[in-house]
């Protein structure tokens, strides 16, 4: 039996035996990256919603855009400080030790979730919002381009959906515990508030995210530095860059993203995604926030869905994403995304004409359900293969610039539909369809793109 498992796994994940000991510590990290970050991912929205209040969820989106802007020019500045595993380290400790810190105000009478008025002029709220949503440039994003740094193209075929499997665990788990733990009325003969449980669930959290500096010492200890060179034209090209110290500065990501046919490409696949993402997120969302009575029964449907978003997630990229990559390669793959999305866009915008009824509710939680499903298990580990034959200043820095304005860009649009459209209603169909059709000839572009540059080894961005 364990030799039919043992063959199994070899199949799957076909791991060279030199290269285990990388991807056992690239899988755990990002284990402990996201089982974090579902956990404080849902609690913001919770929160906010609760300190200052459902209506200003679309204009927080909006602000946050520009919350933002600082952080990434730090960020550009220390990459060019820091070496790769350092940078990944020193973000990971840094939100560990900043979420401890808000996780302990959480419990305030006046700031905290004690105070149960919500206000527009509640400034925890807001910089609490602003704080969760840099967790996706600065701490995932981080990671995917330490790990597209140090991971070739072969490498990522084959071993990708492992990494994204261990990662679907954790937030699975993390989800699931957090779902268990936010209904519990009392624990070990106490009761326990909302606050007590909101604050112990931040907490734990930070205490996750701050597992990720010590694995990533371990890795790079432990790892031999011949292993850690990835695509090998990328690296050889940066190995020449550091020699002429060829250093562009804390901009050059954001001039790379606007001189690079290739980067906008990227730029517009995680666009593209996250306008639908944000429309059906903020119908979930509000939906939710209707149907529940308290911050623990909205934490409560929340955390459900997202188990369910990580255990759909964890099937597929455990018995499909590796199928998929290898059957169709990664061009065919980036443009499986928009199609399977449509698909379940269509199954929506059919079944569901007024947002309020019970099967209202159900449907746009199983298509958002599906979708981010979807992105997790396939559109994550595709689309970060994408920055492989590229560049560092565009696996880094640019990347910080898609992953946050790209990201925000997007939410500050669908926010101002959603302003305009509460509802689902006849311009749903037509959005959709502008927006998908985009996407997909975004994702047909970068799909042909990515095939030469790895067919003709080369680096992307080498001569900018």
């Amino acid at each position: 039996m364990s030799t039919k498992i043992g063959q199994f796994f070899d199949y799957m994940f076909q791991i060279d035996r030199s290269q285990r000991l990388k991807f056992f510590y690239l899988t755990a990290i990002y284990f402990f990256v996201i089982g974090a970050y579902t956990m404080v991912k849902e609690l913001n929205n919770s929160i906010f919603l609760r300190v200052v209040g459902a209506d200003y969820l679309p204009w927080v989106k909006i602000a946050s855009m520009f919350a933002l802007i600082p952080a990434i020019l730090f960020y550009s500045f220390m990459v060019d400080k820091l070496r790769r595993y350092q940078l990944l380290a020193f973000y990971s400790l840094l939100y560990g030790v900043i979420g401890l810190i808000f996780g302990y105000f959480l419990s305030s009478p006046t700031i905290g979730l004690a105070n149960t008025v919500a206000d527009p002029y509640r400034l925890f709220g807001w910089l609490f919002y602003f704080f969760i949503q840099g967790y996706s440039p600065f701490v995932v994003s981080v990671f995917w381009a330490f790990s597209n740094s140090v991971t070739s193209p072969q490498e990522a075929k084959n071993n990708y959906s492992l990494m994204v499997s261990g990662s679907k665990l954790g937030g699975m788990l993390s989800a699931g515990f957090a779902w268990w733990f936010v209904g519990l009325i009392s624990f070990a003969g106490f009761e326990l508030s909302s606050v007590v449980k909101f604050q112990a669930l931040f907490l734990f959290s930070s205490i996750m995210i701050l597992f990720v500096p010590v694995l990533t010492w371990m890795l790079k200890r432990n790892v031999p530095g011949k292993d850690l060179h990835g695509y090998e034209a990328a690296y050889q090209a940066e190995k020449s860059r550091e020699k002429h110290d060829k250093k562009i500065g804390i901009l050059s990501g954001l001039t790379m993203l606007i001189k690079q046919p290739y980067a906008l490409g990227i730029f517009g696949m995680v666009f593209f995604y996250e306008i639908i993402s944000v429309v059906l997120d903020f119908l979930r969302l509000k939906l939710a926030n209707d149907a529940s009575c308290d911050v623990s029964s909205l934490s409560c449907i929340l955390f459900e869905q997202m188990f369910f978003i990580h255990f759909i997630g964890f099937i597929v990229s455990l018995i499909g994403t590796n199928f998929l990559l290898k059957r169709f390669g990664e061009r065919n793959c980036v443009v499986l995304l928009p199609v399977l999305t449509a698909i379940l866009v269509g199954i929506l915008l059919i079944n569901v004409t007024a947002v309020g009824s019970l099967a209202a509710i159900n449907i746009v939680s199983v298509v958002f359900i599906g979708i981010k499903a979807i992105n997790y298990a396939i559109g994550y580990p595709v689309r970060e293969s994408l920055y492989i034959p590229t560049v560092k200043d565009i696996k880094f820095k640019t990347k910080s610039w898609i992953d946050a304005f790209g990201s925000k860009i997007a939410k500050a649009c669908a926010s101002q539909f959603n302003l305009i459209a509460p509802n689902i209603s006849s311009a749903h169909p037509v959005f959709f369809s502008i927006v998908l059709t985009l996407w997909f000839f975004t994702a047909y572009f970068l799909g042909n793109r990515f095939r030469r540059a790895v067919e003709n080894n080369e680096v992307i961005g080498e001569n900018a």
